[in-house]
């Protein structure tokens, strides 16, 4: 499919790597995750997602390793800089040095000459968005990345930055039960000519097994501390997991499949890229290209999801589209 209108072409689905290393319990054995990838790649599952701060580094280092031996001519590559997580602390940076550094350290982990498609993952809100395009659009212009990308910006965000540079692709939540950019953000994409990159399209998992999958989680688990994953929440977000079940169940395809082919059916200018870290899963996932939605079967989907989802989609500091506005390009003073 194409990506965006500005020539980037990629598989109709994504493979997103994070869970392989980091947040979602305990790293997974480095040579299970090669093999995996592999597979992938051999699905025809092309379109690969990390970013620097997914370990901190190590899914870069792991993303480099299996694209030895000929596989990095195979696949589109996406990474992403702006969240560092130094000293146990997290914070985002936008400026054009810290721009520059992280690409950098990208290009040397994942062992590669150009990165595909470079996202700033999420807003520095002390830096005018021109400011971080035009550095990205300098290295773009010295070949080290191909398209830009951004995640979690506003709308207001994605247009001072597409009047800086064009921008290829942004990834946004999107899935049954986390539609809020559905209403501004998808809207100014699509008149834009920006390709939209669905990250979480399972809803971290809650949407393949409901508060069965609480029971598996490891205590370092990140989904263990998000609102909709919490006890009090969870019994009634498993609902919208057993009417999706129940209309998967009619269909003859799973609930994973159901609630990506949801997401495949927003349109041909929208890839998800959900994440597993087991072949069973990832084929059961690609099988939801073959599940054919009916208008009345995706109103009967929506009807119940995104309406009885109890809980935000982070914690309170969390830094989303919904707070990513930049200063003026006036107001900026380099250092």
């Amino acid at each position: 499919m194409k990506l965006g209108s500005q020539g980037l072409e990629v598989s109709v689905q994504g493979l997103g790597c994070m869970g392989m290393s980091a947040f979602y319990g305990p790293p997974k054995p480095e040579t299970d995750m090669i093999v995996l990838i592999h597979h992938a790649v051999q699905s025809g599952v092309t379109f690969l997602d990390t970013s620097d701060m997914y370990g901190p580094h190590t899914n870069e280092v792991l993303l480099g390793k299996a694209l030895k031996g000929g596989v990095r001519d195979k696949v589109e590559l996406a990474t992403k800089f702006g969240i560092n997580l130094a000293e146990g602390k997290r914070e985002i940076h936008g400026d054009p040095a810290y721009v520059r550094a992280a690409c950098e350290g990208s290009l040397k982990r994942l062992d590669i000459n150009c990165i595909d498609l470079y996202y700033q993952h999420r807003i520095d809100t002390r830096v005018p968005i021109e400011i971080t395009i035009g550095e990205l659009k300098k290295l773009v212009e010295e070949g080290q990345i191909k398209y830009i990308g951004l995640s979690e910006a506003s709308a207001s965000t994605i247009r001072r930055a597409h009047a800086v540079h064009p921008i290829t692709a942004v990834q946004l939540e999107w899935s049954l039960w986390s539609r809020d950019v559905e209403e501004e953000i998808v809207p100014t994409c699509r008149e834009l000519g920006i390709g939209i990159v669905a990250y979480s399209p399972l809803g971290r998992g809650f949407l393949s097994s409901g508060t069965k999958l609480l029971e598996n989680l490891t205590q370092d688990d990140y989904r263990k501390f998000l609102p909709r994953f919490k006890p009090e929440n969870a019994e009634q977000n498993n609902t919208i997991f057993e009417r999706v079940n129940e209309l998967a169940t009619r269909k003859g395809c799973t609930p994973s499949q159901l609630a990506l082919a949801w997401v495949h059916h927003q349109g041909k200018d929208v890839c998800p890229i959900p994440g597993t870290t087991k072949i069973e899963n990832f084929n059961q996932n690609i099988g939801a290209l073959s599940v054919k939605l009916t208008p009345e079967e995706m109103a009967e989907l929506e009807s119940f999801a995104a309406a009885h989802v109890k809980g935000d989609r982070y914690g309170d500091a969390a830094s989303t589209w919904k707070t990513s506005d930049t200063p003026p390009l006036s107001s900026w003073k380099a250092v």
